[in-house]
């Protein structure tokens, strides 16, 4: 039998990719680690220093007449940290998206969609809580506001920020936690600390107003580790 003419045979299947399918094993190599980090970062510190602000410039009683904002270094103070929250909420929504990316395969799609949720909801509330105290800010620059508008503006902010975006903070930290927990992607002593400050935040967040620093803290602890996973030598 006369041998078959050449190129009648099929080219030989290409070997299969031994790599695993399905959800990735903790800790596997996850990417872009640095970019989370830096992000998350970023957003602590701006909004660290919002809140600062905010807080020695501003009298803590919504009902102390507006001559304060006559100082036109209290004035100062405060524009500045207002300026600061867009750029804050930028980040935010940086660190997100990389974070998502880390996490990868493993996300699962209900805590996702929380997760997501959550963090664009607690982005558009300081937003929505900056513009009203700007236009505040604006309006006061060339006169004085009236008591009652001063002190609807205020309570309008301050119930933004401490009634909707913290507790949307609380629910991010969460959601943010239980995939942490289930996919091993930080320390066990974040995780314990993040079940402690969304705990606070649902709760206590109306006893004092320095406990909206528990989010971005954790926030800056949480890059600070993602940076340092990243930093590690891969083992063989």
């Amino acid at each position: 039998m006369p041998p078959d003419p050449p190129g009648q045979h099929e080219p030989a299947a290409l070997p299969v990719s031994s790599a695993p399918a399905g959800p990735l094993r903790a800790g596997s190599t996850l990417r872009t680690p640095r970019a989370a980090a830096v992000a998350g970062i970023i957003f602590s510190v701006l909004l660290i220093a919002a809140l600062v602000l905010l807080r020695i410039s501003v009298p803590a009683n919504p009902a102390v007449p507006g001559v304060w904002l006559t100082d036109s270094r209290h004035r100062a103070q405060v524009a500045i940290a207002l300026n600061l929250v867009p750029f804050a909420g930028i980040a935010f929504l940086w660190f997100i998206g990389v974070l998502r990316d880390r996490i990868g395969d493993r996300e699962d799609r209900f805590f996702a969609t929380v997760f997501l949720g959550s963090g664009l909801l607690f982005v558009a509330m300081i937003f929505g809580a900056a513009a009203i105290a700007g236009g505040v800010i604006a309006e006061a620059s060339s006169s004085p506001p009236g008591a009652g508008t001063l002190a609807l503006g205020r309570l309008v902010t301050a119930t933004y920020v401490n009634i909707y975006a913290m507790r949307m903070a609380a629910v991010f930290t969460l959601t943010t936690v239980t995939i942490a927990r289930r996919t091993e992607i930080v320390s066990r002593w974040l995780t314990v600390a993040g079940l402690v400050s969304a705990l606070a935040l649902l709760i206590g967040v109306g006893l004092s107003p320095w406990l909206e620093l528990l989010f971005p803290l954790w926030i800056l602890a949480l890059s600070i580790d993602i940076l340092a996973a990243g930093l590690r030598p891969i083992g063989p």
